[in-house]
């Protein structure tokens, strides 16, 4: 697979942000769906035959907690909404999905997620790691892929294209939530509003500490360092300035992505 520089990376999420609740106007070829069942919200992302992204929907949703299913039925019922929000604007019937979960859940928590697809009226085409469903839209040669989500952190090292490494360690955008939350007297949900819309940085030192624990366990997940920059994936660390405090604190070359957190999601459709 051809390794995407960042640009490229980052014009196509560019275009995918685009098209939040509204199809593409260009699509070529039979579409592919894809359905991200993260901590806090639950995505749905479509492309087409060439791989360009042609739709994206998404309703935030507890229905998962460190990548297990913790609400069968709140899940479903998310999936569905967005299916049928979907179908209504592209047109077309979505019959099957790929989903993906945390490389750190086992094999049969993971399953649950197939369970919420089929449950939602689609078939799980593919199930995978959350890592390897970001690598199918980077496409890394040489480097690493640190998935940051909100319960935990995923790391995949790659050499020559193949995958030589992958864990998963507790920590991620909740805590970071938490920092934020106990130092301005906030809830949980409006510390992550806050988070999300600080382009400025104004609370990046009070983020620090929990910036710093995520990328301790990144350092503990490179092995072997790899001889490419770590790529950021995830909305859990898209807080300004934190690609520089992990990279001084693991000593590493980081790469952040202006839209870090469509990356799995739209890869998760490429599967």
């Amino acid at each position: 697979m051809t390794s995407m520089t960042a640009l490229d990376v980052d014009a196509l999420l560019a275009a995918g942000a685009a098209c939040y609740r509204a199809a593409a106007d260009d699509v070529t070829g039979d579409l592919r769906c894809g359905v991200d069942l993260g901590t806090a919200t639950v995505v749905l992302t479509v492309v087409d035959g060439r791989g360009a992204p042609v739709y994206l929907d998404a309703i935030s949703a507890e229905v998962v907690r460190d990548g297990v299913v913790v609400d069968f039925a709140g899940a479903t019922a998310a999936v569905r909404e967005l299916r049928t929000r979907a179908q209504e604007l592209l047109g077309v019937e979505l019959e099957s999905a790929a989903t993906a979960y945390p490389p750190g859940v086992g094999e049969s928590e993971s399953r649950a997620c197939r369970f919420v697809l089929e449950q939602a009226g689609l078939e799980c085409r593919a199930l995978v790691d959350e890592v390897s469903a970001a690598q199918a839209l980077l496409g890394l040669t040489e480097g690493a892929i640190a998935d940051v989500g909100g319960g935990s952190t995923g790391v995949g090292v790659y050499r020559g294209g193949a995958l030589v490494a992958l864990g998963d360690l507790p920590g991620g955008g909740h805590h970071l939530n938490l920092i934020l939350a106990g130092a301005l007297g906030l809830t949980t949900p409006e510390a992550e509003e806050l988070k999300r819309k600080d382009e400025a940085g104004a609370h990046a030192a009070t983020l620090q500490p929990g910036i710093e624990r995520i990328a301790a366990n990144i350092a503990r997940l490179l092995d072997p360092v790899p001889d490419g920059p770590v790529h950021l994936v995830g909305g859990a660390l898209m807080v300004r300035g934190a690609g520089q405090v992990v990279s001084r604190y693991i000593g590493h070359p980081v790469v952040e992505h202006d839209h870090a957190l469509l990356i799995t999601p739209f890869g998760i459709a490429l599967i």
